[in-house]
Order: structure tokens, then C-alpha cells, then sequence
């Protein structure tokens, strides 16, 4: 026989609810915080991928600004209009190649414990034709008019790597 087999069923069920009362409000107290910590997870790789994205952008554009032969600073200046905010540019212009690299730090945009993100990328493009002269060629002849002659001093840039290569 049951405990409960004197109360009429409708008795049963208010008794069910009474147990059952809060439940739900404890449950959702215990995985709210949960929710915002996966939704500060999500938002904090979606910032990451754009930055990403805009970095990577920033690369292909500046590699081939100045493997046509676009002034050095110009390009530099194109690349962090394009890259995210902090974002330091290393460009080197060779005989065949071309090649940019921005690296940039990346920090979340709101207090949380996440760490920053260090995000880097590097696009190589063939350099045109007269950009740039080889070395046993004679140097004024073949070089553009937008080449400058300072490319071939290192600048500080990133630390150890040098910045600006002739």
C-alpha cells in the first residue's frame, strides 16, 4: 500500500510541486556562471579570428605594395591602417621576393582572466622587375624612382629581427 494512497491525486501532485519548488532557480543559479564563462570563451575566439583575419589582410596588401615598388613608409603606413591596433610591421624587399610580416598583441577588449594572444602572420609576393637590383648590377641604374635608399638600415622593429631590409 502506498504512503499516500489516502489523498486524493490532486493533493499528490500540490505535494510534488511544493518538493519540487526552487528547483529551478538553483539550477539556473548554478549554470549561469557557466554560460558566461563560455560565452566570454566564444567572444574572445571570434575577436582572436578577426584580428587574425585583419592581420593576414594587412600582409597580402603591404606584400604587394611594395613588391611594385611603393615606397617603404607608404607601405608601412597602408599595413597599420590594416592591421589591429599595436601591430608592428617587418618588411624585406628582395631580388625575387617580397616579403611582410605583421605581428601584432592582441588583448581582450574586457577584464577576464584570458591571456592575450600573440597573432602573426606573413605574405611573400615576387617582386617586379626594376624594383630591385641585384648586387652585381650597377645600383642607380635599375632601381625605381620610389625605391629609397635607406632600406638597407635595420630598424627596430620586433626585438632580435631586423626591420627593413634592401
Amino acid at each position: 500500500m502506498r504512503c499516500c494512497a489516502w489523498m486524493p491525486r490532486r493533493r499528490v501532485a500540490d505535494l510534488r510541486l511544493r518538493q519540487d519548488r526552487g528547483s529551478v532557480t538553483a539550477e539556473t543559479a548554478v549554470a549561469l556562471p557557466a554560460l558566461v564563462l563560455v560565452l566570454t570563451a566564444a567572444l574572445w575566439a571570434v575577436t582572436i579570428v578577426g584580428a587574425q583575419l585583419r592581420c593576414v589582410d594587412a600582409a597580402g596588401a603591404g606584400a604587394r605594395a611594395a613588391a611594385r615598388g611603393e615606397v617603404a613608409e607608404e607601405v608601412r603606413e597602408a599595413v597599420l591602417r590594416l592591421a589591429p591596433e599595436g601591430a608592428t610591421v617587418t618588411i624585406r624587399v628582395g631580388a625575387d621576393t617580397t616579403r611582410v610580416e605583421v605581428v601584432a598583441t592582441v588583448r581582450p577588449p574586457f577584464r577576464t582572466p584570458l591571456p592575450p594572444a600573440r597573432l602573426r602572420a606573413a605574405a611573400v609576393s615576387s617582386t617586379e622587375p626594376g624594383v630591385f637590383a641585384p648586387l652585381s648590377a650597377p645600383a642607380e641604374a635599375t632601381r625605381s624612382p620610389g625605391f629609397r635608399e635607406d632600406l638597407g638600415a635595420p630598424r627596430s622593429g620586433v626585438r632580435g629581427r631586423p626591420g627593413i631590409r634592401g
